[in-house]
Order: structure tokens, then C-alpha cells, then sequence
């Protein structure tokens, strides 16, 4: 009768061969929209990542054979962990650049103080923001998203292969670079509401002067959120259109930090 004989190699061939990738996706879970809300349990989105680790851990190229608990094991799940991060939060950075344009929004319109907790990042932010964020989640997952993500995620395994080698600084200079032009785009969502808004309060301070007996508080209010809700109403085809190419503009720069 033959008996079934483990070595140590096998044990460590095996166990390496999924908590590399499993560091890896559950870092970019972390991070990345809709999986990294804070309502998603930490329960939920370990399994996931333990999952398509398991999944995917046949497909993978020679992983090495580096102890998880010696110096080694301890710099390359860094590095696994930093790639990850990295992927994840380049698609957080668009939607951070949309909570900005629906906090400029919300300023102008005299919202500022209507604010909510933001299922994606949990903070305060304006309801305005909230609105932009909903509905850039939802186009993210129409467009599918967060499958595109997973499949490039899998392809950095082949282009990007596990080793103590992480992203460089020219990696992490692109995703800095990417803020800025991110930030850029939120002026450019925010820019038709608030030039709009912007006229709106000039003509209701050219009624001020022309009659300074009428209440501008008890007037000027309500016109100018009924004046921003109609503005948004009317560019909200323009909107989303701008949504869906900030969340295109990303890919990119995904593909560039997973060297694909």
C-alpha cells in the first residue's frame, strides 16, 4: 500500500503559490471602488481575494520559492502589496477627482452645509458629491469595470511577475502626474455649474443694488439651488459622457504600472 509523503519544498511550493497572489488582489481590493466601501465586510473581501487567488494560482508562472516569514518573503509581499495598491488606486484617484467637482458644485449652489457619509470613502461630503459618486459607480459597473480590472490584474502576473522586483519611482511619479490631470478634470465637470452659478449671484446682486429694500437672503437662496439643480439637469448628458472618460482615461495608466 502506498503512502502519500510530503516534503518541505512541496509545502512551500505550494502555500507561495497562493499567498503571493492572494497579497496582491486583496491589496487592490482594498483600495479599489465598490470592493474597498467601507459596507463591504473585511469578511467578504478576504474571501474574495482568497477565491480568485485560488483560481488563478494554476495559471500563474514559476512562482519562487521564497519563505512568506524570512526577510525575503517579508519585502516581496510588499511589493505585491504595493502593486496592488497601485492598480486600485489609480481608478480612486477618478472618483476622488469626481467627489471634488460635486464639492465645488455644492459650494456654488449654497449646498455645502447638505452633506453625507460616502459609502466609497467614508467621509462627509456634500450630497451633491454623493450624486456624482452613485452615479460613477454605476457607470463603472455598467462599463464593466471591475471585470476589466480583474482581467488586467491577472495579466500583471504574467507581465509582472512575482519577484523581489516592485514598481520603480517612475511607476509612482505617473500615478502622482495622474492626480494632477485628475484634478483638472473635476474643474472641468465643475466649470459649466459653477460659471452658470457664478452669473446667477452676479444678477442677483445687480437686483440688489437696483432694489436694496428686497430680502437677497430670503430670495437669492432658493433661485440659485433651483438654478443649480436645473444646470445639472441639462448637462447631465455632457456628465456622464465625462465620467465615462475619466474611468477610460485610467486604464492606461493601469496597464503602464502593471508593465502590460
Amino acid at each position: 500500500m502506498s503512502t502519500l509523503t510530503l516534503e518541505a519544498t512541496d509545502i512551500l511550493r505550494w502555500t507561495v503559490s497562493l499567498v503571493w497572489p492572494f497579497v496582491r488582489i486583496s491589496a487592490m481590493l482594498l483600495v479599489m471602488p465598490v470592493f474597498g466601501a467601507r459596507q463591504i465586510n473585511a469578511r467578504v473581501r478576504l474571501g474574495l481575494a482568497l477565491l480568485l487567488a485560488w483560481m488563478i494560482a494554476p495559471q500563474l508562472p514559476e512562482v519562487p520559492a521564497i519563505d512568506p516569514l524570512s526577510v525575503g518573503g517579508v519585502v516581496v509581499a510588499v511589493e505585491q502589496a504595493l502593486i496592488g495598491i497601485a492598480m486600485g488606486f489609480v481608478v480612486t484617484l477618478v472618483f476622488s477627482a469626481i467627489n471634488q467637482a460635486g464639492e465645488a458644485i455644492a459650494l456654488s449652489m449654497g449646498l455645502g452645509f447638505a452633506s453625507a457619509v460616502d459609502p466609497v470613502g467614508g467621509v462627509q461630503v456634500p450630497m451633491i458629491s454623493q450624486y456624482l459618486s452613485i452615479m460613477a459607480t454605476l457607470i463603472f459597473l455598467a462599463m464593466n469595470g471591475h471585470l476589466v480590472l480583474f482581467e488586467l490584474l491577472l495579466k500583471s502576473f504574467e507581465t509582472f511577475p512575482i519577484g523581489l522586483d516592485g514598481p520603480d519611482n517612475e511607476d509612482l511619479w505617473y500615478i502622482a502626474n495622474f492626480g494632477s490631470q485628475m484634478f483638472a478634470g473635476a474643474v472641468l465637470i465643475a466649470l459649466p455649474a459653477v460659471a452658470s452659478l457664478l452669473l446667477v449671484n452676479l444678477a442677483m446682486g445687480v437686483v440688489t443694488r437696483a432694489a436694496p429694500q428686497l430680502n437677497i437672503f430670503a430670495v437669492g437662496f432658493p433661485i440659485t439651488i433651483l438654478a443649480g439643480f436645473l444646470i445639472i439637469l441639462l448637462t447631465l448628458p455632457s456628465l456622464t459622457a465625462r465620467i465615462g472618460d475619466f474611468l477610460l482615461t485610467a486604464l492606461p495608466l493601469i496597464e503602464r504600472v502593471a508593465r502590460i
